[in-house]
């Protein structure tokens, strides 16, 4: 049987690893097994903080609505304002309400006054 050289597929391999931690400092830009390492960590914490992000995100959603309530001196919190849409069947996503209450306050308050019993 005929000797097989993998030059051309381990070349192509070793390209492919080294371009994706392009930027990367020191040895895990350069070298293969360190590169290959950091590609799978930089993968690991890119998933994890796809989840994180989501939570980071509503969060200031919440901070936003929050300080857009009290701003306009309604005599509510944020808890309170999300139990009265829920039970008043209004179905304004949090991203929108703090979108509203950051850059159109007067909608906002036209809104919160709907809520108020």
């Amino acid at each position: 049987m005929a000797r097989v050289k993998g030059g051309k597929t381990s070349a192509k391999r070793r390209r492919n690893v080294l371009s994706q931690v392009k930027g990367y400092r020191f040895a895990r830009s350069k070298k293969e097994r360190a590169a290959k390492e950091a590609i799978v960590h930089a993968g690991k914490y890119a998933f994890a903080h796809r989840r994180d992000k989501k939570n980071d995100f509503r969060r200031l959603w919440n901070v936003r609505l929050n300080a857009g309530l009290r701003s306009i001196d309604a005599g509510l919190t944020y808890s309170r304002f999300i139990g009265t849409l829920n039970k008043k069947n209004i179905k304004v996503n949090r991203k929108m309400l703090s979108a509203l209450a950051e850059q159109n306050p007067e909608s906002f308050a036209r809104l919160v006054s709907k809520v108020l019993p």
